[in-house]
């Protein structure tokens, strides 16, 4: 017998799990969350979006003050980087947003238990779990069970990770010293983040990806104009480049390159595998309840979220579609309405994309490879940056905006930005979008001026070739 019955568990503490939790318990459900991890907030908050955010912005501080301030009039001499007090800064932050996710499941009545979850499959009609932790092995009982788990990084066979030579993304987040050189296996969101935060705090960064371009999934105009920043940073990047073996020698690390033209060595100290993510379902007991994943290793739901076992169901990383925390986020509200008999739903052509690099990446809508492939018609506008005031006040005049909309109508199908604060820009095209709207909905948009965000209104107008300053 269950020691205690809910009507939903949730295991998985990460963005997606705390929202569905928090979503239930405010529509009236008595729910635990049951986390592995001594903190909650999952991968995002321990171990990715947050501390490479926090990383992000401190080594882009401290290349401001090296190679930007002197435009400005600003000169500083004998700048020293402090590693361990910028490491704290980001351990500070992620204290207090976890601190901040326990407060609110106090204040929405959700019980927190600490352990790793395992399905045991239905018991007097509900479905139960079994949590077990250092201190103890307990039995929990309930109507619905949420599978909230997340991804982790993918190990490659001929490249395990070890943790010193061969890292992962959370390994780069937490080193004690400036690796000198650093190469960096996958040109995607996550590798090129962990090697621009490492390359401006003095690391020689090497980027090595498979495919023809930076970003494989993003615009290849904005991932050519963010490979040649890239470049112009000082990062070497090699694409349709293979790593092929490893060797570890006196002066660090020695790997294969391979290349249509052949192979090449390259020595390095660390070498940073992101080459995308997994579903975390490793223990859980899909096995115990029938749940079986497919190909690419997740679970297939329905539109309420529920897998193929009744009363059990799945959000974010464990279900298709992109590894985004916001993703998830979304998911888990619409999980807890729908729970609650409520018709909400997940509009999936609008969910925007961000790399966080500089210039940073976001997009959102279709893409133009994309409408090329089904045969869709469009035009498309662009305004650069290098035309705004905003952006040549503050020195960062690298990008543009493209925007992509229907000829007949207007309706903007597509928004794709590189360039300063491009994923805070993103916000207003996703609105955009989500309301179905045109370029005339947003030309005839006043928009503060001097702001970038005119950029969007610019690029709306250049559609029709009614841009006033392209």
């Amino acid at each position: 017998m269950s020691e205690q019955g809910y009507d939903l568990i949730v295991i998985g503490a990460g963005p997606g799990g705390y929202v569905a939790a928090i979503r239930a318990a405010q529509l009236g459900f008595k729910v635990a969350v049951v986390e592995k991890r001594t903190t909650l907030g999952g991968v995002c908050l321990n171990e990715g979006c947050i501390p490479s955010k926090a990383l992000l912005e401190s080594s882009e501080q401290f290349a401001k003050v090296n190679h930007e301030l002197a435009e400005h009039g600003i000169e500083i001499a004998g700048v020293k980087l402090n590693l361990a007090q910028m490491m704290a800064r980001k351990e500070g932050i992620i204290n207090k947003l976890t601190g901040g996710i326990s407060g609110l499941f106090k204040k929405n009545g959700i019980t927190a238990i600490a352990g790793t979850a395992s399905l045991k499959g239905p018991i007097n009609g509900f479905q139960s779990v079994e949590v077990l932790n250092s201190e103890n092995r307990q039995s929990l009982s309930a109507k619905n069970i949420l599978l909230a788990t997340g991804s982790e990084a993918t190990e490659l066979p001929h490249l395990p990770f070890n943790g010193t030579t061969v890292i992962n993304a959370r390994d780069a987040l937490s080193l004690n010293e400036i690796p000198k050189r650093l190469l960096v296996v996958g040109g995607g969101a996550i590798g090129l983040e962990m090697g621009s935060i490492w390359s401006r705090l003095g690391s020689q960064v090497t980027v090595v990806e498979m495919l023809p371009q930076l970003l494989p999934q993003t615009d290849p105009q904005l991932a050519q104009m963010l490979q040649r920043s890239l470049k112009k940073q000082g990062l070497e990047i090699h694409l349709q480049t293979k790593l092929e073996r490893l060797e570890t020698t006196d002066d660090g690390v020695q790997v294969t390159l391979t290349t249509a033209k052949g192979e090449q060595q390259i020595s390095c100290d660390k070498v940073l595998v992101a080459t995308g993510r997994r579903a975390q379902t490793a223990g859980l007991g899909l096995e115990v309840v029938g749940l079986q994943p497919n190909r690419q290793g997740q679970l297939e739901v329905d539109e309420n979220y529920q897998t193929a076992v009744a009363g059990i169901y799945a959000i974010g990383d464990l279900i298709p579609g992109p590894m985004l925390a916001h993703k998830a986020s979304e998911e888990g509200v619409v999980f807890a309405e729908r729970l609650a008999g409520q018709k909400s739903s997940v509009n999936y052509q609008v969910i925007p994309a961000v790399t966080y690099t500089w210039p940073e990446v976001a997009t959102v809508g279709r893409s133009e490879n994309g409408l090329k492939r089904d045969e869709i018609p469009y035009r498309a506008g662009k305004f650069f940056f290098a035309a705004s005031g905003r952006a040549l006040c503050s020195g960062r005049s690298e990008g543009f905006v493209k925007v992509l909309a229907n000829p007949e109508n207007g309706r903007i199908l597509g928004v794709h930005i590189v360039g300063p604060h491009a994923s805070e820009l993103i916000a207003e095209a996703t609105i955009v979008l989500s309301f179905g709207g045109s370029v005339h909905d947003l030309a005839v948009t006043c928009h503060a001026h001097p702001t970038l965000a005119e950029a969007l209104k610019e690029a709306a107008l250049a559609v029709n070739k009614e841009a006033i300053h392209a």
